[in-house]
């Protein structure tokens, strides 16, 4: 249960399986694309990225780590005596709170440039008085952490600093041959001093070289382009450690993430409970609320025709109106009937196995069934997938263009940690994204609203296999 639906291509492999090469084509095609990705990185945008967050990062590091130990080292060693306990505390304090400063800005800067989404911590709660406050503060494991980044970040600074220097120093030793015929041209026999290239690819003394003639340009500016090819991915690497630092530090922690999570999806349950109340109080007034005062509207004029006395006046008018009653009677009842399934189907009362089945067999594509769900999940969940398989089911039809449609339900795992697994695959077109406001974000907020998750695998050109998954108990 829950794997994949295979879906052959015409030449004998399955859907997505590249076509079998040589070793050695492998091999030429690997060199050339790792040759390509290197020449292209100088020019990418996520070097421009990548070095723009290292020039400004730099700086900040700096000041933040200076900062910080120059008021967390006296704090510490005040608070060690009892005399300096009252100047030690608050300059702590002080450090903690220039730490998280410091860090807030390197977590904002790292969201714009890098993409790197961590969603800020908690807001600071101070405590009453001004011992309360020092307290909290003293406690706040968010400035903390934040004053381990700030430490911390001082040796991927230096990696960040060094890339930001090597791709400067190899931008100005390409220029070596374009201004050496410009600046020294001077008549033959004179003497000049050696002019000297810095070299970031060599350390200590190798750091610097010279040369004496136009020659020795060419060197400098094989040096240039090898520090300029090598800039971006020694950035990439100090980032890398930037990255890592961040979300370890400076996001929320796992209870207060998943505190988070909560929240929102209570907040969207609340939603989708307020949407759903809206769309049956539209469906009441604008069908069986209408239809019901039309019947009332029949049956009143058809009382006034029958009048008080023996003879009717127009059996034929008072026929009509009772069968337009009838009619609206009728109609009413199939509307309420209707309404009441999209709240809770009763198929569901025999269990999801069935229920899917009853969407199968009505389904205007050929739909191969595997339903297997040996326990069988709350009210809730089975409701839930249910109306995923429909919507799924009616937007391979409109929308797929395919020949046939999977649908799979099962248990994937044990006990506590197991889930309900919903798989609808066609072969049909594909390109289904949950981005472009489909019914798929609809349904991906409401899995959502139970802790789920829906999971979509549907290149251009086919085929799509969606997955919910949902636990058994909401």
């Amino acid at each position: 249960m829950g794997s994949a639906i295979p879906v052959t291509s015409p030449g004998g492999r399955r859907a997505g399986e590249p076509p079998a090469r040589r070793p050695s084509a492998r091999r030429g095609v690997g060199l050339a694309g790792a040759a390509g990705a290197v020449a292209r990185a100088p020019f990418s945008r996520r070097t421009r990225r990548d070095l723009l967050f290292c020039l400004i990062s730099v700086p900040l590091a700096i000041a933040g780590f200076t900062g910080t130990v120059l008021l967390l080292v006296p704090g510490v060693v005040l608070s060690i005596s009892i005399v300096g306990t009252m100047l030690g505390l608050p300059l702590i304090v002080l450090a903690s709170s220039a730490a998280g400063e410091v860090a807030g800005l390197n977590r904002r800067l790292a969201g714009w440039l890098l993409g790197v989404r961590v969603a800020a911590p908690p807001a600071f709660l101070p405590g009453h008085g001004v011992l309360g406050r020092l307290d909290t503060r003293l406690r706040d494991g968010t400035a903390w952490r934040a004053v381990a980044y700030v430490l911390l970040k001082l040796p991927a600074a230096a990696l960040e600093g060094f890339s930001v220097y090597m791709a400067a120093v190899g931008l100005a030793d390409l220029t070596y041959p374009l201004w050496w015929p410009l600046f020294r041209n001077h008549p033959p026999g004179t003497r000049l001093s050696p002019v000297g290239v810095l070299n970031p690819l060599t350390a200590g003394n190798g750091m610097l070289f010279r040369i004496s003639s136009y020659p020795g340009t060419f060197a400098a500016f094989a040096v240039g382009a090898a520090a300029v090819l090598a800039a971006p991915w020694v950035a990439r690497a100090a980032v890398g450690v930037d990255r890592r630092l961040i979300r370890a530090l400076l996001g929320p922690r796992k209870l207060e993430e998943r505190v988070r999570q909560l929240e929102q999806t209570r907040a969207r349950a609340v939603d989708d409970s307020a949407a759903q109340l809206r769309q049956v109080e539209r469906d009441l007034h604008d069908g069986a609320q209408v239809r019901l005062a039309a019947l009332a509207m029949s049956l009143g004029m058809a009382r006034e025709k029958l009048g008080d006395g023996d003879q009717l006046a127009d059996p034929a008018s008072i026929r009509e109106l009772v069968e337009s009653a009838h009619r609206g009677a009728k109609d009413a009842l199939s509307e309420l009937r209707d309404l009441v399934k999209g709240i809770h189907p009763p198929v569901l009362d025999s269990g999801l196995p069935d229920a899917l089945a009853t969407l199968a067999a009505a389904s205007a594509l050929p739909v191969e069934l595997r339903a297997d769900v040996p326990v069988r999940p709350t009210e809730a969940i089975e409701t839930i997938a249910y109306f995923c398989a429909a919507e799924l089911l009616a937007n391979a039809t409109k929308h797929s263009s395919a020949n046939q449609v999977v649908v799979r339900a099962g248990i994937q795992g044990s006990g506590p940690e197991s889930r309900l697994v919903l798989q609808v695959g066609d072969d049909g077109t594909g390109g289904a994204d949950l981005a472009r406001g489909s019914g798929l974000a609809g349904l991906a907020q409401r899995v959502a609203v139970v802790d789920g998750r829906l999971t979509i695998v549907s290149p251009p050109g086919g085929p799509t296999l969606i997955t919910v998954e949902l636990p058994l108990r909401a």
